[in-house]
């Protein structure tokens, strides 16, 4: 699939205030400074459709875009960023869990590591949650230009491998990607579209 048309429709922090529309949605998602803005800029061919900023936590509210007039992309705020208040987080989390509760068209969802870190946490509990609400998640590994082709399968293997010592019987589909080279990109809009 390529991505002809990009707009940006609205930013809010209530489900209930989410577009009426019954398209489609796929929701990108992960721990603050991962990389996500970068990310929907490379798939979508828009260099500023995402802010990005060098300060984690950016993206605090639910962000819908438009694309190719037929589905929609939104971009959620990150979880786990320590630097915000309590309260703050606490919202963040309500309504992160509202919007994958609650929105009946969302189609699947991205889960984004930072493929230089061990796994994290975080990460492996919201994926839990994620699979024990049955919500359809994807993972798609960013800034795969910083490491090598070898320390790029060993950190991948790491992660599948922690998944399935857990709770998982298999993993979900995954994707290696960087905003950098646009490498994933191809793949990435490719599953999006087999899904629509």
């Amino acid at each position: 699939m390529r991505v002809k048309s990009a707009a940006f429709v609205v930013s809010n922090a209530k489900v209930s205030d989410c577009p009426k529309s019954s398209l489609p949605e796929f929701a990108f998602i992960g721990r603050s400074n991962v990389g996500k803005s970068s990310l929907i800029n490379m798939l979508t061919d828009r260099k500023q459709l995402a802010k990005t900023s060098g300060k984690p936590g950016k993206t605090q509210l639910i962000n819908h875009f438009l694309i190719n007039k037929n589905w929609h992309l939104v971009d959620l705020p990150g979880y786990g960023y320590a630097r915000v208040s309590k309260k703050t987080k606490k919202e963040f989390q309500s309504y992160i869990t509202s919007y994958f509760l609650e929105r009946k068209q969302l189609i699947s969802a991205f889960v984004l590591i930072d493929i230089r870190h061990e796994p994290q946490a975080i990460d492996m509990e919201f994926m839990e949650w994620m699979g024990t609400q049955q919500i359809p998640f994807s993972i798609i590994f960013t800034k795969a230009d910083k490491l090598s082709e070898k320390k790029i399968d060993l950190a991948v293997s790491a992660y599948l491998n922690t998944m399935l010592e857990g709770v998982w019987a298999e993993t979900p589909p995954h994707f290696i990607t960087s905003a950098t080279s646009s490498q994933g990109k191809e793949a990435v809009l490719a599953y999006v579209g087999s899904l629509l």
